[in-house]
């Protein structure tokens, strides 16, 4: 109420409109702790967000609930998973602004579709940088545990996981993030020309055959080339990659041209300017983080054309996301 007896609507600048009435406190504390609120501002907090479900929940109340959410974490990262499949995978490093004991928090992700095309978190782990060594030694635990290389790998242009993949998964295709490219092209270009140039990546990214897009990519490198080497350096240097999509159903291009799937859970709590006022702890971020993810495919939804999951493991061919029938198929319908 305020001083005139009307009742004042609460908002809050801190959670997204779509959790802001969810009433699990699973999905609201880890969104405020990667905000930058303290443990023990939850008890104030809590009450205004979720009303009569935040009854009872104390510091320590809350802190017991985050270590059953810790042994949870532990046994995920040990599960196995010789029994589990994922066609396609997507990966990428997430960093958070929280003021830590020593650097940002840079949580190293990856999510897998299955056969059935739902998709899954995979893997959530700490990492410095998106090194090297750290995601390869994510990509070695996961193939200790049973894990069998995808099809296809999505990522952005982070040169060490490209090179872990290389090293684990060497039988993997690499599909480049196609929204970090444009975005990292359009910024060696004016901004004046940033609209134009845009439209041109766009047109590339959103072609129907791989004939058009090379066709469209020259087009590109014609005009900006000359002026602007640096930016189409920059686009022709994954050239290939950029494309791999082409040799997928067309069913699955809209999910594996971008890391979207990981980036979406993210974007609410990623991009905050304002750090804790205290340092934060690595390991209690990283389990915020994965709990984060954790009721993320709550909200999934299952690939485009899951049915054609299961052909692309098994090796069919598909030119233009089209399937083609085998020589021996197609006489027979000849000859038929």
């Amino acid at each position: 109420m305020d001083a005139d007896g009307r009742r004042e609507r609460f908002t809050s600048r801190i959670l997204p409109p779509y959790m802001r009435r969810s009433p699990k406190v699973a999905e609201v504390l880890p969104v405020l702790y990667l905000r930058g609120l303290s443990t023990g501002d939850f008890r104030a907090a809590l009450p205004v967000l979720l009303g009569d479900d935040a009854a009872g929940l104390s510091a320590t109340n809350i802190a017991r609930l985050t270590a059953v959410w810790e042994e949870d974490y532990r046994q995920f990262r040990r599960r196995d998973l010789a029994d589990r499949d994922y066609v396609h995978v997507w990966a990428d490093g997430i960093h958070f602004n929280i003021r830590l004991e020593d650097d940002r928090l840079c949580t190293l992700v990856v999510i897998g579709a299955r056969p059935d095309g739902t998709k899954e978190l995979i893997a959530l782990e700490d990492g410095y940088r998106e090194s090297t060594e750290s995601w390869a030694t994510v990509l070695r635990d996961l193939h200790r545990r049973g894990m069998r290389a995808p099809v296809v790998a999505v990522g952005d242009g982070a040169r060490g996981f490209w090179a872990a993949v290389r090293a684990v998964w060497p039988e993997t295709q690499e599909q480049r993030d196609w929204w970090h490219k444009i975005g990292n092209v359009l910024d060696k270009l004016p901004t004046r020309l940033h609209p134009k140039a845009k439209r041109a990546l766009r047109e590339i990214m959103y072609a129907e055959t791989r004939a058009t897009a090379e066709e469209a990519l020259d087009v590109f490198v014609a005009g900006y080339g000359t002026k602007y080497p640096k930016a189409t350096a920059c686009l022709e240097s994954d050239r290939d990659r950029l494309l791999t999509h082409f040799a997928l159903p067309a069913e699955h291009w809209q999910h594996v041209r971008t890391s979207n799937v990981i980036e979406s859970p993210f974007a609410t709590v990623r991009l905050r300017q304002r750090v804790t006022k205290g340092a934060g702890s690595r390991t209690k971020g990283l389990l915020m983080a994965y709990k984060l993810l954790e009721m993320a495919p709550l909200r999934w939804r299952r690939l485009n054309g899951a049915h054609l999951l299961p052909l692309v493991r098994a090796g069919v061919t598909f030119i233009d996301g089209v399937r083609q029938e085998r020589s021996n198929e197609k006489g027979r319908k000849e000859a038929a």
